[in-house]
């Protein structure tokens, strides 16, 4: 098996790996940030049925990783030449976190969104904190009973609300689409605690980005060939330079940063106010239905989040945050 397979398995290497304890003002700092590019992740999923009929999905996660790797590469070009041998010593890791975080996450999002709504991507995609507070409990943290209780209060609201409250839900092909991109990120957001402390936050992200679009190439190619292009209007563009500058330079620098803040499993908590926000956005601009069920589960992952994200944390040293 080669190095990189076994990362999530591997002893920390690196002071952001260790489980630390974590003061007021980095736990603040950290819920913040997550919750930014939980709101900005949000405006995706939306973005991402809106264009289902126009851009096919493969190129829809090309350009929008072309349009991010622009948009970092003025701070983010220089860094990776300064920190070059270092990347080369850890390019398994970085590819490993390029290929699930970047490759393949956002291309199966776009692939569900042809068929399935926003609204049930969002509320899949809210299982991926569960995957995160396990493997980080699997690393040696404590997660704690409140957060416990908060993490499978949320899940319930998330299961209901996808399920409608049938024991059999009736999934469409996007929803194991959407099922198989929760895996991918939270794995993704699992392997960012293993980040080794030297390697620069705007560093890991260019390179990533770039590592990710040239994986993403040959598919591009095949859809090209297969599909043909997409018509550039306002109607695909402007989505695309949302995706690709916001929700991608913008929302990945800040939950890179929040987990080298507060981990995974804390910010996983804040990561279930996802399917609540993208309910509210695919209500307001693609006219998805809003029912006083969807608005129960809606307050029950609220409560759950409340509860697992704002644990008391104890006055010790602030565990290495990206750069």
């Amino acid at each position: 098996m080669p190095p990189h397979l076994s990362l999530l398995d591997r002893p920390a290497q690196s002071a952001a790996a260790r489980p630390a304890k974590v003061t007021t003002r980095a736990l603040g700092a950290g819920l913040a940030l997550a919750l930014l590019a939980t709101v900005v992740w949000s405006g995706s999923f939306v973005t991402a049925r809106a264009l289902h009929d126009s851009v096919p999905p493969v190129q829809h996660a090309f350009w929008r990783w072309i349009i991010a790797t622009a948009a970092v590469a003025p701070f983010g070009a220089r860094a990776v030449w300064r920190q070059r041998a270092l990347i080369r010593r850890h390019f398994g890791y970085v590819t490993l976190a390029a290929l699930l975080g970047v490759t393949i996450y956002n291309t199966l999002v776009n692939q569900a969104g042809l068929t399935t709504s926003a609204g049930n991507m969002g509320m899949i995609m809210a299982a991926s904190p569960v995957l995160m507070a396990l493997y980080e409990r699997l690393g040696g943290a404590r997660l704690g009973a409140r957060r416990v209780t908060g993490t499978l209060l949320a899940c319930a609201g998330v299961v209901l609300l996808v399920s409608k409250g049938s024991l059999s839900p009736d999934l469409a092909p996007g929803d194991l689409w959407v099922v198989a991109a929760a895996l991918a990120f939270g794995s993704y957001s699992a392997l960012l605690r293993r980040r080794p402390a030297e390697l620069g936050g705007v560093t890991f992200l260019f390179a990533t980005f770039v590592l990710g679009t040239l994986m993403l190439l040959p598919a591009y190619l095949a859809s090209l060939t297969l599909q043909g292009g997409f018509t550039p209007s306002t109607a695909t563009i402007a989505p695309l330079l949302y995706v690709g500058v916001v929700s991608s330079a913008l929302a990945f620098f800040a939950w890179n940063k929040a987990i080298a803040h507060i981990g995974p499993a804390r910010a996983g908590a804040v990561y279930y106010l996802q399917p609540v926000c993208v309910a509210l956005l695919s209500y307001a601009v693609l006219g998805e239905s809003m029912t006083w069920a969807r608005l129960g589960c809606m307050a029950l992952i609220l409560t759950g989040v409340v509860l697992a994200s704002l644990t008391r944390p104890a006055p010790a040293r602030v565990a290495s945050s990206a750069e």
